[in-house]
């Protein structure tokens, strides 16, 4: 097995790894204290680190990787959407498949989209 790390840049990394731990239901990592980076874990060990290192540019162009958030049902997406807006995401719009709601695209607090599906 392959462990391994997401790595994402920020212009807060705390505040980043605090919006993304609440989102995904994750942790800070135990015994990871840098003021220029935050590093959350999955608490059940399942998943991925994810780790947020602070840059001095702000974001620019599509995201080429991005997070999805992946649970049962419409209504149930547009709940978590809805949790994520007063968590600090902006929605974007919702995707279609059809008559039947796909996904919503979202923008977390610095601006990088993801999915709630």
């Amino acid at each position: 097995m392959t462990h391994w790390t997401l790595g994402c840049d920020a212009t807060d990394p705390h505040a980043l790894a605090a919006f993304w731990a609440a989102a995904l239901g994750y942790v800070p990592e135990p015994g990871y204290d840098e003021p220029d980076g935050a590093s959350i874990v999955d608490p059940a060990g399942a998943g991925p680190a994810i780790g947020f290192l602070r840059v001095p540019e702000g974001k620019t162009a599509k995201n080429r990787v991005h997070i999805d958030i992946r649970v049962a049902g419409p209504a149930t997406i547009r709940d978590k959407a809805a949790e994520l807006v007063a968590a600090g995401a902006t929605l974007v719009r919702e995707e279609r498949y059809g008559d039947r709601l796909g996904h919503i695209v979202m923008l977390d607090p610095e601006g990088n989209e993801f999915c709630v599906a």
